[in-house]
């Protein structure tokens, strides 16, 4: 064999082995990735799965097949919501991406130019693009009808014919009649169109600068914009539905990052939870509001062992921001509900609300009598939809497994939607606002505004607006007013469980409004107010007595008596459970100027949270959610006043003199 034969037989030689080494280094790195994988774990716990559902079909198949059905039924609704999500979303990219490129719509671009003026006005029927001044109120009312799936809509006043037409003799003699229907029809069209309604004149602006200084209000968050609510149903969960599949691809994406070394995630739950994903979060709810909204707010003052911190920080942005509805969409809701003359027995009325939260917006509006009122708007749809938001937003959560096994977000959800029911009933809030302003009038420190009735349904809520600011805003106060406001706030929640056994439960800070002139707390929002037994109450004192004379037998025994424990937990549940409350009721052992501000009770409960989760076989009383909701509030309400206070003297006057049995 010649020297060239032999050296290129070498060659092959050592490619075939090069080739086989490596072979067997992938064959053994597919080894290493398999035995390491979470897919190998995934079938495992589906073959063992599928083995215990076979055993138990053996002995019970009747039970069995009824939750295949019920299994197959939810995957079909829950497809189908993913699906309509998946569509809207695509939907969505789809007019975004022809308006970043300049596309117009093909209707729009087949549409020949020698059209008929009408048929552009039909082509063009969203209201923020209408051109108001060259359509009559019949098309106008066309186009609405349109709008609302072809319902006969009408815009007209009693006294307005049934046809845009000349009037003849007997009406032209009336002036006042055509002078009323044109101002209505005016108003309608700025507001649909997106205008700004103009003052009602040189004499109200001069009536103003006459009256007395006007009451400051807050402003609304900067990032809070115009967004029109979802009403119907249908809307509503395809915001979920898109919410559900943005997390699956958000998620799925950062897991490929991740895999790739491209900063994204290898872990599920921190790919789940990543920023991008945390945005749609929050811009969904925000979108949505109501009680999806609500349960958001909730969640964000929990402890991090029961909610994940990027959670939590998702959630807390949804409690500073709410979007708030467009001008036409406030305009329907006031005419549905007072009437289309409701502008009429307003001297003013600010279009933009000064505050926007879950379940409706403030808006700040003058009476007849010059009396400052605040007009609070439910969003369409939200009474209609709390039980199906809340269990669209927990569906999802509970599919990514975000609640440990101990939190019972069953008990929490039964509970959250009865209030929320309470909440969205504005005619319910009304009769507890002046029960409260009744009640609480015997103490000078607080104040309640009163109610105006005739301005009240159970979607608007108006009531005296009141000087003030929001407690969050109190910080910065001098530590005479700081120190005031934790004392009032502290002897009012007591009041309300020990005196009159009637409580406003909502934490929001901006539920109560300091103002430093009078020295006086403006108790607003009583949509979560609620009374409680008799032998709860009288229970629940025992246990803080027991916590403040350090008795812990007698709060374990109590607490076995309320229905916290079962009497079966392990020793170190009770222990745990125990310590939270001889934490909570160290204010009335301690005799002297308790610091809020150095305290780190906050720090020793959470540390005893991960124990009670993991090991509590029973949800607490359905009452206790409320109450320590409200009282964690105004704990750490004080911490952040940063004040010294000794609430020993509180705690006999109130819980033990008060009280009564």
């Amino acid at each position: 064999m010649s020297r060239s034969a032999q050296e290129v037989a070498a060659l092959l030689r050592g490619l075939r082995i090069l080739v086989e080494a490596c072979g067997r280094e992938h064959l053994a790195h597919g080894r290493h990735l398999w035995s390491n994988s979470s897919i190998r774990e995934l079938i495992a716990e589906n073959v063992a799965h599928t083995q215990q559902l076979v055993r138990h079909s053996s002995q019970n198949p009747v039970e069995e097949l009824k939750k295949l059905q019920q299994s197959l039924q939810e995957t079909g609704e829950r497809g189908y919501v993913v699906a309509k999500g998946i569509c809207s979303l695509l939907e969505t990219k789809i007019q975004m991406s022809r308006k970043e490129s300049g596309i117009s719509e093909p209707a729009q671009a087949s549409a020949p130019r020698t059209s008929p003026p009408t048929a552009q006005k039909q082509a063009s029927w969203d209201a923020a693009n209408l051109d108001i001044s060259s359509i009559t109120l019949q098309e106008f009312e066309e186009i609405l009808s349109r709008r609302n799936k072809d319902r006969s809509v009408s815009l007209r006043t009693p006294a307005t014919k049934s046809s845009q037409t000349m009037p003849n003799k007997a009406d032209a003699s009336d002036p006042g009649i055509i002078n009323q229907d044109t101002e209505y029809v005016n108003n309608v069209l700025r507001f649909v169109a997106g205008a700004k309604v103009e003052e009602q004149g040189a004499d109200t602006q001069l009536k103003k600068k006459s009256d007395q200084p006007a009451i400051e209000v807050p402003e609304l968050s900067k990032v809070a914009k115009q967004r029109k609510v979802p009403s119907s149903r249908i809307g509503r969960m395809a915001s979920f539905g898109g919410l559900f599949a943005g997390l699956g691809i958000g998620t799925l994406n950062e897991l490929t990052k991740g895999a790739l070394g491209l900063g994204g995630s290898t872990s599920m739950r921190e790919a789940l939870l990543s920023p991008a994903n945390a945005e749609r979060i929050v811009d969904t709810l925000c979108k949505v509001r109501g009680a999806a909204l609500k349960i958001g707010q909730i969640l964000s003052i929990q402890d991090s062992s029961v909610v994940s911190p990027q959670l939590a920080k998702a959630f807390e942005r949804v409690r500073q921001a709410a979007d708030y509805m467009p001008d036409w969409q406030v305009e329907r809701v006031m005419n549905t509900q007072l009437g289309a003359d409701w502008r009429q027995r307003l001297r003013s009325f600010e279009d933009k609300p000064f505050a926007a939260a879950s379940i409706g917006q403030v808006h700040r509006a003058t009476l007849s009598d010059g009396t400052d009122v605040a007009i609070k708007i439910q969003y369409p749809g939200v009474a209609q939809s709390i039980e199906s938001d809340i269990d669209n937003l927990v569906g999802m959560l509970k599919v990514w497994d975000v609640f440990p096994q101990g939190f019972f977000i069953d008990n929490v959800v039964r509970v959250a939607k009865r209030e929320l029911q309470w909440e969205v009933d504005y005619d319910r809030e009304a009769e507890y606002t002046e029960k409260f302003r009744e009640m609480i009038s015997p103490y000078p420190e607080y104040y309640v505004p009163r109610v105006v009735r005739d301005l009240t349904t159970s979607s608007v809520l108006t009531t005296e607006l009141v000087p003030g600011v929001p407690l969050d805003k109190c910080f910065d106060l001098s530590y005479e007013h700081r120190a005031h406001i934790a004392a009032s706030v502290l002897k009012l929640c007591l009041r309300e469980l020990f005196e009159i056994e009637c409580m406003q439960t909502d934490p929001n800070w901006s539920n109560f409004l300091y103002d430093a002139p009078s020295r006086r707390l403006m108790l607003i929002d009583f949509g979560s107010t609620r009374f409680y037994r008799h032998e709860f109450i009288r229970n629940y004192r025992q246990v803080i007595m027991s916590a403040a004379a350090n008795n812990r037998q007698g709060v374990l025994e109590m607490s076995r008596e309320m229905g916290f424990l079962t009497g079966y937990e392990t020793k170190q549940m009770e222990e745990a459970h125990v310590d939270a409350v001889m934490i909570l009721g160290e204010i009335f052992r301690y005799d002297g100027d308790f610091d809020f501000g150095k305290q780190n009770t906050t720090e020793r409960l959470a540390a005893l949270v991960p124990t009670m989760v993991a090991h509590r076989l029973c949800p607490p009383p359905e009452e206790i959610y409320s109450i320590h909701r409200k009282l964690s509030g105004i704990f750490l309400l004080c911490a952040r006043l940063n004040v010294r206070m000794n609430c020993v003297p509180f705690y006999k006057d109130i819980v033990l003199g008060k009280f009564k049995d």
